[in-house]
C-alpha cells in the first residue's frame, strides 16, 4: 500500500513537471537542495558562498529568461532532501533541482528526477553508482573513484608501496577504499589492513592506533570535506607524523578553506584532487578574486568550484536551448558540454553524463605565510574508471 502510494505521488509530481514545462514561462526557476545545517554543513556553506559569487559575475539571465533560484536547506538528511525536491516541483514549479551535499541526498531524489523528467544537476555526491539512479541526472563534481585510482598508481609508481587506509564507513568510503587498493595492488603494492571509521562524531585515535601497529609507508585517507582538521590533530598527537608514517590522502582530507586553521599538523600531506586554491590559472585568479569579494575573505574549495560549474553548466545549456528547460531538451543540450572552470577544462561524458576533467596531486606548503594544497603533478582528463 505504502509503494502504490509512493508511486502515485511520483506519477502526480510527473504530471505537475509535464504542465509546467509546456508554459512559456519568462522565468526558468531552479532549486537549490543543500546542506546548510548538520553535518555536512561546510559543503552548504561553500555552495551558498559559490551562488552568490556566480550571481554577482553571471547575472540572473540565461537563454533570454530570467532565472530564479529557491535555496533549500536539507539539514544533512536524504529524507528532508527528498520531501523538498518534491514541494520545489509541484508547489514552486521548478525546472531543475540542483545542489546535494552528499550521496544518500542525491539518491533520495533520484526517482522523482525520473519520473518527473527532471535534470537533477549534482554539485558534490560523488559515489559512483549514483548515475545509474536517473537518466536525468547530471554530474558536475568528481567521483570518488576519479582521485583513488590517481592516487593508487601515484602512490607506487612514487615508491610508497605498503599502506594501512582508513575511510568514513558510507558509501563514498568504501568506493575509496576500493578503488585505492584496486589501483595500488596493480602497480605492485599493498593495503595491509582496512579500518572504516563511524561517520558521526569520529574519534580516529584507536584506527590510528592500529594503523601504526602495522608499520606501513603511509595512510591512505578519506573523510568528508570538513572533517580533515580532527584527523589531522589526532595524527600528530598519536605522534605518527614523527614515526615516517606519511599521509596520502582523498583531496578532501586537506580542504583549502579549513587547512590554515590545521596548522603545521597538515604540512607534508600528500593528496590528489580536482581543484586547489592556489591553481595557477586567469580563470582560477578571478574566481578565487570574487569569490573572496563576495564571502568576506572566504576561500573557496573544491566544493565551491563544483557548485560554480554545476551554475556555469545550467546557463551555457540554456543558452544552447534559448531557455528550454525540459528535461529531455535540457539534458541533450548538456551532454558533452565543455566548461573553462577555474579547476582547468571540464566536459560531460555525452554517454555517462558524468564529468571529465583533471586530477592533480597536491603537497601542502606554507606560501606566504599561509597553507596551500601545491599542485606538482597532473593527469589530464581523468575519467570515471567505475564506468
Amino acid at each position: 500500500m505504502k509503494r502504490r502510494t509512493v508511486i502515485g505521488g511520483l506519477a502526480m509530481i510527473a504530471m505537475a513537471a509535464a504542465s509546467t514545462a509546456t508554459m512559456a514561462a519568462d522565468t526558468v526557476k531552479v532549486g537549490v537542495v543543500i546542506p546548510l545545517t548538520g553535518g555536512f554543513q561546510s559543503n552548504g556553506r561553500q555552495i551558498s558562498a559559490a551562488l552568490k559569487t556566480f550571481l554577482a559575475t553571471h547575472g540572473e539571465t540565461a537563454g533570454g529568461k530570467k532565472v530564479e533560484f529557491i535555496v533549500k536547506d536539507d539539514a544533512s538528511a536524504a529524507d528532508n532532501a527528498l520531501r523538498l525536491s518534491q514541494e520545489l516541483v509541484t508547489k514552486d514549479r521548478v525546472s531543475i533541482l540542483t545542489g546535494f551535499g552528499n550521496t544518500p541526498a542525491a539518491l533520495s531524489v533520484a526517482q522523482l528526477s525520473k519520473r518527473a523528467k527532471i535534470p537533477q544537476v549534482i554539485m558534490v555526491a560523488a559515489t559512483s553508482s549514483i548515475m545509474d539512479a536517473s537518466p536525468y541526472m547530471l554530474r558536475v563534481s568528481w567521483t570518488v573513484p576519479q582521485m583513488a585510482n590517481v592516487i593508487g598508481q601515484w602512490a607506487a609508481k612514487n615508491g610508497t608501496k605498503k599502506f594501512v587506509s582508513i575511510v568514513s564507513d558510507y558509501g563514498p568510503g568504501v568506493d575509496a577504499e576500493a578503488w585505492f587498493d584496486k589501483a595500488l595492488t596493480a602497480s605492485g603494492g599493498t593495503v595491509a589492513e582496512k579500518l572504516r571509521v563511524p561517520l558521526a562524531s569520529p574519534d580516529f585515535s584507536p584506527f590510528l592506533q592500529k594503523a601504526a601497529d602495522q608499520k606501513p609507508d603511509a595512510l591512505f585517507v578519506f573523510v568528508p570535506t570538513g572533517a580533515g582538521t580532527s584527523f589531522m590533530k589526532q595524527y600528530v598527537e598519536r605522534g605518527l607524523d614523527k614515526s615516517g608514517i606519511k599521509v596520502i590522502a582523498m583531496a578532501d582530507v586537506t580542504d583549502d578553506d579549513l587547512l590554515n586553521s590545521m596548522g603545521d599538523p597538515a604540512l607534508g600531506a600528500i593528496t590528489g584532487g580536482p581543484y586547489s586554491t592556489s591553481h595557477d590559472s586567469p580563470e582560477n585568479k578571478s574566481f578565487v578574486d570574487a569569490f573572496k569579494k563576495e564571502n568576506n575573505g572566504m576561500r573557496p574549495n573544491m566544493v565551491a568550484v563544483a557548485a560554480y560549474d554545476a551554475l556555469q553548466l545550467i546557463y551555457k545549456t540554456l543558452d544552447k536551448t534559448q531557455g528550454d528547460a525540459t528535461g529531455d531538451t535540457f539534458l541533450a543540450a548538456a551532454k558533452g558540454m565543455t566548461i573553462d572552470s577555474p579547476r582547468g577544462p571540464i566536459f560531460i561524458d555525452p554517454a555517462t553524463r558524468d564529468i571529465v576533467q583533471n586530477i592533480y596531486m597536491r603537497k601542502v606548503e606554507r606560501v606566504n605565510g599561509e597553507l596551500y594544497n601545491t599542485e606538482f603533478e597532473t593527469v589530464e582528463k581523468v575519467h570515471d574508471p567505475a564506468h
